[in-house]
């Protein structure tokens, strides 16, 4: 404060808490005119350091409170602290905005009103993201040598994006196929799957876990096969049309299941066949039950033969000097099938057979979705039933020891 003394101002000063009482008394820092979160107080910001001379002055060993005016004591949101109506509802909105239309758009209930530039190449409004599916595994169900099952959560934020449809694209993939051009086969989670059209070897479905259903989507494959390298890929769809980009989840099912008996007979059965004077029809037997088993049971029943009668010559040589060098060809080319990792764990000592079995939640839409309305019908507002069901899985175990 100042006052005017003829020509000259004196200033005059007042403790701080004599001003804050004055704000007090005018009513300006009421509750419920004072800006949300915000407290006046004064706090000691630290004493005087040892080494100073002036601070051993009579009534200077200690320095003066630091007046703190302005610091936020609760979280609140940064329009809260604007006083102006008008100015609250601006900020409000921008932020807004910014969070989920991109800064591009205007948030009207629980969707984007994209500005007039905010359109992409294809002149579809772009201001408010699709984000990209992660697909993944479900954790509760350990792949199979045929049986795989897929999850992700929905992507549908609670404003803005409205996705209609899941696209899931599968295919098998080997050294003769060109997988920029092979697109395998496409399904569509609410046409295909939740529909019902799907076949017996892909059904829609949910796995046991702690994350909500209505936020979490599955796929089980029950017909893959063995051994086999599998490429899956999924988009999501909102309800303009626009498409995700791609999540892709690329694995190798389980080994070809054994049985380790059988093989173990059947190495038995061509030792003896091809054990002293092989007749004619002696040779058409072995060859013929070499050719009928599969590419890992026969890798198998090599590994056995040779385990055991491997004095006798080794079962490659035994089979071309008895069988002759072509049809002896024709069933030892077959173990080339038989990837790298697999031929590891069918030379272990001991395999056994077992069989799990896994709860799953098979789903099925309540409704049917009309032709052509794929767009826009939201997909988390599809009435969906779910039943459970017992997928039973066969595994190999292999070990260096029986029961492990």
């Amino acid at each position: 404060e100042t006052t005017e003394l003829g020509n000259k101002k004196e200033l005059k000063s007042m403790p701080f808490i004599t001003y804050l009482s004055g704000l007090l008394t005018a009513q300006m820092l009421s509750d419920d005119h004072l800006i949300s979160g915000v407290e006046i107080h004064c706090e000691e910001k630290g004493r005087c350091p040892s080494t100073c001379h002036l601070c051993r002055r009579p009534g200077k060993e200690q320095l003066s409170p630091t007046p703190v005016l302005l610091e936020i004591n609760r979280v609140v949101p940064l329009y809260a602290l604007i006083q102006d109506n008008d100015t609250r509802e601006a900020f409000k909105g921008a932020l807004m905005s910014s969070y989920w239309c991109s800064g591009k758009g205007d948030v009207i209930e629980d969707w984007c009103r994209c500005d007039l530039n905010a359109f992409d190449e294809n002149g579809l409004p772009n201001c408010s993201p699709l984000p990209p599916p992660v697909l993944r595994l479900s954790p509760n169900v350990e792949p199979s040598s045929t049986v795989v099952s897929l999850e992700w959560l929905d992507v549908q934020p609670a404003i803005g994006t409205k996705v209609s449809d899941y696209v899931l694209q599968h295919k098998k993939v080997d050294e003769y196929t060109d997988t920029d051009l092979y697109t395998g086969e496409s399904l569509s989670f609410a046409d295909d799957l939740l529909s019902g059209l799907a076949t017996s070897c892909v059904a829609a479905g949910r796995s046991h876990g702690d994350v909500p259903e209505t936020s979490l989507y599955s796929v089980i494959f029950k017909c893959l096969e063995p051994d086999g390298l599998y490429k899956f890929t999924l988009y999501a769809v909102d309800t303009r049309g626009r498409h995700s980009e791609l999540s892709t989840v690329t694995l190798r099912t389980a080994c070809p299941l054994v049985d380790d008996s059988k093989a173990e007979e059947i190495a038995d059965k061509i030792y003896n066949l091809y054990n002293g004077y092989t007749s004619g029809k002696e040779q058409q037997t072995a060859y013929n039950t070499l050719m009928e088993v599969s590419a890992s049971m026969l890798f198998r029943v090599q590994h056995h033969y040779n385990s055991h009668y491997e004095k006798f010559g080794d079962f490659v040589w035994r089979s071309e000097d008895e069988l002759g060098p072509r049809k002896a060809h024709l069933i030892l080319r077959r173990l080339e099938k038989v990837s790298s990792h697999c031929s590891t764990l069918l030379r272990s000592a001991y395999i056994q057979s077992r069989t799990e079995t896994m709860p799953y939640l098979f789903c099925r839409s309540d409704e049917v979705r009309p032709p052509g309305m794929v767009w826009y019908s939201i997909l988390r507002d599809t009435k969906v039933t779910c039943e459970e069901k017992m997928v039973s899985m066969l595994r190999n175990t292999y070990g260096e020891s029986k029961g492990r």
